[in-house]
């Protein structure tokens, strides 16, 4: 379990000013992604990881190791869809729960015209309960830290899963802010959505990761993944949907990323 600055944080509220600047430093040199980010948006950012880190419980199972520089590169890609709607969008909520690498769950499954129900093995990257924590594969967070323009960020998918619970409904449609209207939302993204649907029902090749078909809430997640990891790509693709993000999350840090 982490230690030292982070454990004597929890609990307390003293904003981005409670990280040592040379740990904040650290971070930045191993998350390209966030250090793109203008100076006023990296200190808000910054305040936003200290409530992060004050707030949340970290959990590393089986056979996960955790110390102060991985929670906050964690909370760094946690705290990105929160830096125009602030901490209250990450409410709800208390543990992250980090695997070393992909994860085993079982699932249940319905079939809506036999009504059969089945069993399955899944393994995953991530996951974000109901009420519970968000769980992460440490190996795929390395990994999108790494690569960060390649379209995927697991822990970004995971906090739009969040936000886009926080008004009860998983139905790809977060809290918005007051300028943002709900009609405008639906009409574009699910014209988006149906879009894609249909080339990957059609078997046809996509620019955007097919899983984002999968369902309104999973679209909205990739969707997101791409705002923050291949902007340009989400805009060539689907540029109603990249100015709703841009005006829900703020701009992406390199908008020039996958042109």
């Amino acid at each position: 379990m982490p230690s030292g600055w982070w454990s004597a944080l929890r609990g307390r509220l003293h904003g981005g000013r409670a990280i040592p600047e040379d740990l904040w430093q650290q971070a930045l040199h191993a998350a390209p992604l966030v250090a793109a980010l203008d100076a006023a948006r990296l200190e808000r950012l910054r305040g936003l990881c200290g409530r992060f880190l004050a707030h949340k419980r970290f959990s590393a199972v089986a056979g996960a190791t955790l110390d102060d520089l991985r929670c906050l590169l964690i909370a760094q890609q946690a705290c990105l869809p929160a830096l125009q709607s602030g901490f209250a969008a990450l409410r709800g909520w208390r543990e992250v729960i980090v695997y070393p690498g992909e994860f085993r769950v079982r699932r249940q499954h319905e079939d809506a015209d036999t009504g059969v129900v089945s069993e399955g093995d899944e393994d995953l990257i991530g996951e974000a309960w109901e009420r519970g924590p968000v769980v992460l594969s440490w190996a795929d967070v390395a990994q999108d830290l790494a690569h960060p323009h390649e379209g995927f960020n697991v822990v970004v998918h995971e906090i739009a899963h969040k936000l886009d619970r926080l008004d009860g409904a998983m139905d790809g449609v977060p809290v918005l802010p007051p300028a943002l209207p709900r009609r405008q939302w639906i009409d574009t993204f699910q014209r988006a959505f149906d879009a894609l649907k249909q080339q990957v029902d059609r078997g046809r090749r996509t620019a955007i990761d097919p899983y984002a078909a999968e369902s309104p809430e999973e679209f909205f997640a990739v969707a997101s993944e791409l705002h923050f990891s291949q902007p340009a790509l989400l805009a060539r693709q689907m540029p109603g949907v990249a100015r709703l993000l841009a005006a829900l999350y703020g701009p992406p840090p390199w908008p020039q990323a996958g042109g």
